[in-house]
């Protein structure tokens, strides 16, 4: 089934040089693109941050960073 959707003329732009990007051949195909690889990359970063609080969160990426230098160093 083909149908017709009405966007503005910044949004074709947008989608043209996504066409271009993605070696789409088709409008339908750069947009299948965008949606597949948006649903792939979908990312939990953030999440515990709901859980623990922000404070929580910057201290455990503190500590695990100052873990990964000590054991970097000779």
């Amino acid at each position: 089934m083909v149908t017709t959707i009405q966007i503005h003329e910044t949004t074709l732009e947008l989608l043209k040089k996504i066409k271009e990007e993605t070696n789409a051949h088709s409008y339908d195909e750069a947009i299948k693109k965008i949606v597949i690889a948006r649903t792939k990359n979908e990312s939990l970063a953030g999440s515990l941050k709901g859980y623990m609080g922000k404070d929580s969160l910057k201290k455990i990426l503190k500590d695990l960073r100052d873990m990964r230098n000590e054991s970097d160093r000779f």
